[in-house]
C-alpha cells in the first residue's frame, strides 16, 4: 500500500534514500498516521507537523546510539513508525498496544520517557554528560516545541546547558510563526555561513589565539551583538545570551533544509540550538485549518475530515466547570480564571470569550499559575486556577508555601482526576488525594456529579481560605439536570449517607459513590435480600466528616470497604484505616482504588475494572465479604 514506508523497519532503512524518496516517505508517514488515528484516536496535529524533523533526525544521526529526547512526546508518532513499531502503531494508546508517548521500556530508540512538558533539555543534557563521562561519543538531541519553552524547567535546562560545554543540540519546533516572514535569502545565507566547517574552524582558531584576554571578551561581545541584531526578530538573541549558538530559522517542513542544517550542526560541539518553523497539522487540510480541534480530534473520516462522535445527552465535567465559572464571575467581579495552556480542555474558554480581561492563560507553567493566582488572591481577587490533576504535581511546592501557608483563597480545580484512559500512566490523576491530604489549611472536595460540582464551586467562591481543591474526572458526567439546579453551600467536612445498611459499610469519594450505590442495588436484586451494605459519600477528604468515622470504625460493621478513583496509599483508605486502627475496635478495612503500581493506557472503563472500582468489581467485593 505504501511504496517506501512498507520497506522501513528501522532508521537504517532510510539512510540510502534520495531527497525525492525522503519527501515521498514523509507524505506516506502522514497518510499512515491519518489512516490509523481516524479509527484509533490520538494526538494527530502535532505529529503531522513534526514528520520532516523526525525523519531528518533519524537520517542524519545514528540512533539508537545517538539519543533523541522528545518533549511531551505526543509529536513522536513518526518516530515510533520509523523505529520498528509501524504495525504496532495501529493499536497506539490501547490496552494491548503501544503507548502514545515515548517509553524506555517500549523501545531502545526511546531514549527518555515523556508525557509532561519541558523536560527534554534537562534530560538530553544529562545524557550528554553521561556520554562524555563514559567516552562513548554519542550525540544528544532535544526536540522541543515552542509551547513547552514556556515551562520553567525548560529555562532551567537552557540556563545550565548554555553555561556548559557539553555536546547538546536543541531543536526548537516552532509552529506559531509565519514561515514567509522568517525564511528568505538573508536567513539562508546566515545559516549556511554560521554552520559551515570553515567558519567554525576559523572562529575557533581566532578565539584560541586571543586566549582569555580582555580583547577577546570585547570582540566576542561585539560579535554576539552583531549576530543578535541580525536574528533579533527570531528570538535568537535570547538563546545567544544564555550561551547557545543559535542557528536558523529554517523551514522545518522542508526535508532538504532539515537534513542540510542537521548535517552541518552534527559536527559542531557545545550547546547549540536550531530554530525550525513548522505547521501544526501539516499535510492534512482540516488539521491545518483548525489546529486546536485537531490536536486530538477523536474519530474522524480520513477522506472528508468529518469528525465522528457518539451521541450523548449529558455534559462533560469540563463544560459544567466552564459554564458555572462564567455564572459565578457574572455575580462576583472579584472572580478570575487562570489556566496553564488548557483553556479549551478545561472549559475556561467560555469565560475567556465573554470576559477576556478576567481570564489568564499563563502557558505551560503550572508553578507560575499557582503563585500568580496566590498573588491575585493576596490582592483581593478570587482566582479559580484550573490544572489537570497530573500536571498539578509540578506545583506542589507552590500550593504549600504560596497558598496554604498564607491561607489565601485560591480555588484549585483539578480536571482529569483519577483514571484518564488512553493517555496512560503519565496523565492519570492518581496522586492528588494522597499528595494534598497532608497539607494544613487545605480543603479537598470531590463532587459526586455535575450538580455537586456546581455547588462546590459556589461553596469555594464563598470560602475565605485556601487552597480549596475541587477534583473531578475526565469525560462525561452523570447526566443530572445541573443547569436548573440551585447552587448550595455544601458544608466543609460534611458527607452524605446514601444508603442505610448492615454488616458492610462502603465509604466512597465522588463519582465512585454512584458506582457503589449501583453495586448495592444489584446485590439486593441478585440475593433477594432487603438488607445490604451502608453507603457513604464522604464528599470531602479534608476536613473529613467525623460522623462517618464514628459510624464505620466503632465496631458496628464487620467490614469497611473504601472506594476512590485515586491511589489507595495516602488517600481515602488511609484516612479510614488510620482512624480504624486508633479506635481499637478491630474493624477490617478493605481498599478499592488505584494500586501501588502504574496503570498504563487503555479505556477508562477497563482501567476502573482493573483497579476494582467499577460497579461489577465493587459488587464482587460485597459478595465476598457478606456473611
Amino acid at each position: 500500500m505504501y511504496d517506501i514506508l512498507d520497506k522501513v523497519n528501522s532508521p537504517a532503512d532510510i539512510k540510502g534514500l534520495s531527497i525525492p524518496q525522503l519527501k515521498q516517505l514523509c507524505d506516506e508517514i502522514r497518510s499512515y498516521m491519518i489512516e490509523c488515528c481516524s479509527v484509533n484516536p490520538g494526538h494527530l496535529g502535532s505529529s503531522l507537523g513534526a514528520v520532516e524533523l523526525i525523519v531528518g533526525l533519524h537520517y542524519v544521526f545514528d540512533t539508537p546510539s545517538d539519543k533523541i529526547v522528545f518533549d511531551v512526546s505526543h509529536q513522536a508518532y513518526a518516530h515510533k513508525i520509523l523505529t520498528g513499531r509501524r504495525e504496532a502503531f495501529r493499536k497506539n494508546r490501547t490496552e494491548e498496544g503501544i503507548s502514545g508517548f515515548t517509553r524506555r521500556d517500549e523501545s531502545e530508540y526511546d531514549a527518555f520517557g515523556a508525557g509532561h512538558s519541558s523536560t527534554s533539555i534537562s534530560a538530553a543534557l544529562g545524557l550528554a554528560a553521561a556520554a562524555r563521562i563514559k567516552g562513548t561519543g554519542e550525540k544528544s538531541i532535544a526536540l522541543i516545541g515552542d509551547g513547552s519553552l514556556s515551562g520553567g524547567l525548560a529555562f532551567e535546562g537552557l540556563n545550565n546547558a548554555g553555561d556548559s560545554d557539553l555536546d547538546l543540540l536543541v531543536v526548537v519546533n516552532d509552529n506559531n510563526m509565519s514561515i514567509d516572514r522568517n525564511i528568505g535569502g538573508m536567513h539562508r545565507h546566515l545559516l549556511n555561513l554560521t554552520t559551515s566547517v570553515f567558519y567554525n574552524t576559523m572562529k575557533g582558531k581566532v578565539w584560541n589565539v586571543l586566549g582569555d584576554s580582555n580583547l577577546r571578551r570585547r570582540l566576542r561581545g561585539l560579535v554576539i551583538k552583531l549576530k543578535s541584531s541580525l536574528v533579533q526578530h527570531t528570538g535568537g538573541d535570547l538563546f545567544e545570551a544564555l550561551g547557545f549558538r543559535y542557528f536558523g530559522p529554517i523551514d522545518g517542513n522542508d526535508i532538504e533544509s532539515v537534513i542540510n542544517a542537521l548535517q552541518r550542526l552534527k559536527g559542531l560541539k557545545g550547546p547549540r540550538l536550531l530554530h525550525t518553523i513548522t505547521k501544526k497539522g501539516k499535510g492534512y487540510a482540516p488539521a491545518e485549518e483548525d489546529q486546536t480541534t485537531w490536536h486530538a480530534p477523536g474519530h474522524f473520516d480520513p477522506r472528508t475530515g468529518k469528525r465522528i462522535s457518539g451521541h450523548h445527552d449529558g455534559s462533560r465535567y469540563q463544560d459544567v466547570f466552564g459554564e458555572v465559572l462564567l455564572e459565578l464571575a457574572r455575580k462576583d467581579e472579584r472572580i478570575v480564571g487562570v489556566t496553564p495552556a488548557m483553556a479549551s480542555g478545561c472549559g475556561m474558554n467560555i469565560l475567556a470569550k465573554e470576559m477576556p480581561d478576567r481570564f489568564f492563560d499563563v502557558g505551560i507553567a503550572e508553578e507560575h499559575a499557582v503563585t500568580f493566582s496566590a498573588g491575585m488572591a493576596a490582592g483581593g481577587l478570587k482566582p479559580f486556577c484550573n490544572i489537570y490533576s497530573s500536571f498539578s504535581q509540578r506545583a506542589y511546592d507552590q500550593i504549600i508555601h504560596d497558598v496554604a501557608l498564607q491561607r489565601l483563597p485560591v480555588v484549585l480545580c483539578f480536571d482529569r482526576a483519577g483514571l484518564v484512559g488512553e493517555d496512560g500512566a503519565t496523565h492519570h490523576g492518581a496522586y492528588d488525594l494522597a499528595a494534598y491530604r497532608s497539607i494544613p489549611e487545605c480543603t479537598i472536595s470531590v463532587p459526586r456529579d455535575e450538580i455537586e460540582l456546581k455547588s462546590l464551586m459556589y461553596t469555594a467562591s464563598r470560602s475565605g481560605h485556601g487552597p480549596f481543591i475541587i477534583r473531578y474526572p475526565r469525560g462525561w458526567a452523570e447526566g443530572k439536570p445541573w443547569r436548573d439546579a440551585e447552587m448550595k453551600v455544601l458544608e466543609e467536612g460534611k458527607g452524605e449517607r446514601l444508603a442505610e445498611g448492615v454488616k458492610i459499610a462502603i465509604v466512597a469519594l465522588g463519582p465512585a459513590a454512584n458506582r457503589a450505590l449501583e453495586a448495592v442495588e444489584e446485590f439486593r436484586k441478585q440475593t433477594g435480600s432487603t438488607e445490604g451494605p451502608c453507603v457513604w459519600d464522604a464528599r470531602y477528604l479534608k476536613p473529613f466528616d467525623r460522623e462517618i468515622i464514628q459510624d464505620v470504625t466503632g465496631g458496628k460493621y464487620d467490614v469497611v470497604i473504601t472506594v476512590e478513583d485515586g491511589a489507595t496509599k495516602g488517600g481515602l483508605y488511609s484516612e479510614i484505616a488510620e482512624n480504624a486502627a486508633s479506635s481499637g475496635a478491630g474493624t477490617v478495612v478493605i481498599p478499592l482504588g488505584i494500586p501501588d503500581r502504574f496503570i498504563h493506557q487503555g479505556t477508562q472503563a477497563g482501567q476502573r475494572s482493573e483497579c476494582g472500582i467499577g460497579k461489577d468489581e465493587i459488587l464482587q467485593k460485597i459478595l465476598q465479604n457478606w456473611k
